[in-house]
């Protein structure tokens, strides 16, 4: 998924940033190196600063923008590491945490990256998986359940195959093909071999954000009109809108080997999002590797935050404070 530009990082004000830190002095004075502890002990707040500033991919969508900003708060308060974030294509980061310009990412959907991981873990090692965040993700193709009143064909594939069904999801751009709304251009997509190879007489139209999906969707269902688009669990939309996924033909292995020749014609895998880092991060910032193989949460603990992020209108920061203030038996675990 993805969103629009994410705003940069509020200012966190000085008072609430002692705070956090005053209750976890104890057992964090304990944690680092002893030459740190007296210092610590008698400063009384912040950390001391590392020398080693780390840097954080961010992708274009609200998932990652939380993930991102729950580490940023904790690698700074509570290990003392200065923490850089660059926004940056999913495919693009690759390269990026390769050559260690950049350090780790923290949410990979598996299904689009399977190039990606061969060549640069597998093959080169310069980068590393460090474990599963935690969230299961499914993409798929959704749409408003009210289309099943009236059409509950439907609710699996082969009702699209009909020209009936094209001619109901048509829009003036598609002309008497039906439109298959799709998000971001950087997304990883395979639904135009979907439709070619299931025979559906589809075309895909980008939106060009997960924001401007996220519209036409409200624009549609609030007018109860046809829309089928892609989009994913965990997210926020989902307890907004009554959405259907439509059944797809059931992932295969085989189905996706057929990828470098357009020929996917299966449902997206269901995707254990895992978390990458440059090679070269163990030994650049020993603590900061550590803490973020440990960065594990639930499908829920994302979600809360990302619910905060689209439907209260918090920032990426306010949601991850929320979240960091509520969840110390969570996070503590995570500290090196």
């Amino acid at each position: 998924g993805a969103t629009p530009t994410p705003a940069p990082p509020a200012e966190e004000p000085a008072a609430e940033a002692a705070a956090p830190t005053e209750e976890a002095a104890p057992a964090e004075a304990a944690a680092p190196t002893e030459e740190a502890a007296p210092a610590e002990a008698a400063a009384d707040e912040a950390v001391p600063t590392k020398d080693v500033t780390i840097k954080l991919v961010e992708n274009p969508w609200s998932g990652s923008q939380v993930n991102v900003a729950v580490a940023k708060i904790l690698l700074e308060e509570k290990l003392g590491y200065p923490v850089e974030i660059t926004s940056i294509d999913e495919n693009a980061q690759w390269s990026a945490l390769a050559s260690g310009d950049l350090d780790a990412s923290l949410e990979v959907w598996p299904s689009g990256h399977a190039d990606n991981a061969a060549l640069y873990i597998d093959e080169q090692g310069s980068v590393e998986n460090i474990g599963l965040l935690g969230p299961v993700g499914v993409i798929g193709w959704f749409m408003p359940s009210y289309m099943l009143t009236d059409h509950p064909e439907l609710a699996t594939w082969e009702g699209f195959t009909t020209p009936d069904a094209a001619a109901l999801f048509a829009t003036a751009e598609t002309g008497d093909k039906g439109q298959f709304l799709a998000g971001d251009q950087s997304w990883v997509q395979y639904d135009a071999d979907i439709i070619k190879n299931l025979g559906m007489d589809f075309e895909v139209v980008t939106a060009g954000s997960e924001e401007a999906l996220l519209a036409a969707l409200d624009s549609a269902y609030s007018r109860e009109e046809p829309i089928l688009f892609y989009f994913w669990t965990p997210h926020s939309v989902h307890a907004q809108y009554d959405l259907t996924q439509v059944e797809l033909p059931p992932y295969s292995d085989e189905c996706y080997a057929k990828i470098p020749e357009g020929g996917v014609d299966c449902a997206y895998p269901s995707d254990d999002l895992y978390k990458i880092a440059s090679a070269q991060l163990a030994e650049k910032a020993p603590e900061a590797y550590e803490f973020l193989k440990n960065f594990n949460y639930t499908t829920q603990d994302q979600i809360q935050m990302i619910a905060a992020v689209e439907l209260d209108g918090k920032s990426p920061e306010e949601a991850a404070r929320a979240w960091v203030d509520a969840n110390q038996d969570t996070w503590q675990a995570w500290l090196p």
